[in-house]
């Protein structure tokens, strides 16, 4: 890593831990500087303001979703069994204690600032994260009816986060489910309303909690 890749960074992990510790409003420039052992002059070349650090920071929340591998359909796969395998990747993912730790911090900041919020979500809808893509394909594909995936995605990780990421968000603790019976049937809740009439029977939704 070349050094002033590796001064960025040091600023973006001093700048993290000062917003945690003071939230954004109260959190000092100087002492972000001093816990990234650079001078304000060389904080200032990376990034003009305060409000540049914590942008850059919310890209890197965006980002850790972007950098995933993007999924594609396999018609010689069931889809369930696709399906149930990303979301169980990107559930853990988000509820893992780096991105939750930056996740808690992003959302706080966002709920005070709204033109911030803003500028996040028009930067979050134009991400095209895995499962997006693997339901995209199988819209293609005519596994699933057609619609938009991205809306068609969104609906579904509703379900999902509703019960396996935002208890962890509020609380700090797992809540006490069976996760892959959860994302087991909210799959076969969304299959149930896409799915095309050529699906295999595999792929046909089966009792609840029957994953």
């Amino acid at each position: 890593m070349k050094l002033t890749d590796k001064k960025r960074k040091n600023i973006l992990d001093a700048a993290i831990l000062e917003f945690r510790e003071q939230g954004f409003p109260a959190a000092r420039v100087n002492r972000i500087a001093e816990l990234a052992e650079v001078s304000k002059r060389t904080l200032y070349k990376h990034f003009e303001s305060k409000e540049l650090l914590f942008q850059a920071i919310t890209d890197i929340l965006l980002d850790e979703i972007a950098a995933a591998p993007k999924l594609r359909y396999a018609p010689d796969e069931p889809l369930r069994d696709q399906l149930v395998a990303a979301v169980r990747d990107y559930v853990t993912h988000l509820t893992g204690d780096h991105y939750m730790g930056l996740n808690r911090l992003v959302m706080s900041e966002l709920l005070r600032d709204q033109k911030l919020a803003q500028a996040f979500l028009t930067k979050a809808a134009l991400q095209d994260g895995p499962i997006s893509s693997l339901i995209g394909d199988a819209m293609t594909s005519g596994a699933l009816r057609r619609a938009d995936p991205g809306i068609a995605t969104g609906q579904l990780l509703s379900m999902v986060k509703h019960f396996l990421v935002w208890p962890v968000f509020l609380t700090g603790a797992k809540p006490d489910l069976d996760a892959d019976a959860v994302i087991g049937d909210c799959v076969q809740m969304f299959l149930a309303f896409y799915r095309t009439d050529d699906l295999t029977a595999e792929t046909r939704p089966g009792p609840v909690g029957n994953p």
